[in-house]
């Protein structure tokens, strides 16, 4: 026999409560910052405006072009880390799975190496050869 619990909307006071004290801490910084920020005078100078990154000295514009290439591996690692990423629970339950979920691992396992060597036979893995 299950028993159902009713929710009452005292149930979720201290959820409205979280959510209060969250939404005045970001209001109240905001408007702490804009009235700190707005007092002092602004003082530009070339040397604050340059960009500044790891205490080496500025060669030429940052504004040069990208090869696609070099997004397309950053793109395919964060693709192909997630979808480690679920092997690992997968791996856990292996001995307490059942064969449906075998199959679904193995579906997904194959749409993965698809995905692999579909993305092989592009050519994203040779850095010699421009991206059609």
């Amino acid at each position: 026999m299950t028993m159902d619990k009713i929710y009452i909307a005292s149930d979720y006071q201290p959820v409205f409560i979280q959510f209060f004290v969250a939404m005045s801490f970001v209001v109240l910084t905001m408007v702490a910052t804009h009235l700190i920020v707005s007092t002092r005078k602004r003082i530009r100078s070339l040397k604050k405006e340059e960009n500044f990154e790891c205490g080496i000295d500025i060669h030429g514009n940052a504004r040069f072009p990208f090869s696609i290439k070099y997004f397309l591996i950053a793109i395919l690692f964060v693709l192909f880390d997630v979808e480690v990423i679920f092997f690992y629970p997968w791996a856990v339950n292996f001995k307490n799975a059942d064969w449906n979920a075998f199959l679904y691992m193995l579906l997904f396992m194959g749409m993965f190496i698809f995905g692999f060597f579909y993305i092989y036979k592009k050519g994203a893995f040779d850095w010699n050869k421009d991206l059609e």
